[in-house]
């Protein structure tokens, strides 16, 4: 499934736009201008990882500095040990949209309970 995020000249070089998606995914705009879209929340903790900082190919969770690699979702360091999700980018007449993996997602445990409709 295609889901629209936001017009490409919305989204300036170095930032990141949230969708509010059921797990939430963020699209990603480098500053060499690639696009790449991941799951949002940090895999060790419930951290938007739209609210990080993004250097190269990579985004550092704003809680405890894991980095996550934004081409393949994978992680650089403790405290997350689980690849965040990737997702299919595409850009069609100055849209960007996104592809949703049909992989489970790797979320911390409040955020899968939370999803699943458990209490806390």
């Amino acid at each position: 499934m295609m889901i629209p995020a936001c017009p490409l000249a919305d989204l300036p070089r170095g930032e990141a736009f949230r969708l509010e998606t059921d797990p939430p995914v963020s699209v990603f705009h480098t500053e060499d201008g690639e696009l790449f879209a991941i799951d949002d929340t940090c895999t060790h903790q419930d951290a938007s990882l739209a609210d990080g900082w993004v250097e190269d190919c990579w985004v550092e969770c704003p809680l405890h500095a894991s980095k996550f690699n934004l081409k393949t979702g994978a992680v650089d360091a403790p405290p997350a040990k689980l690849p965040v999700r990737t997702h299919e980018v595409v850009v069609e007449d100055g849209m960007i949209y996104v592809r949703l993996s049909e992989a489970a997602p790797n979320l911390p445990h409040c955020v899968a309970a939370r999803l699943a409709g458990v209490p806390a």
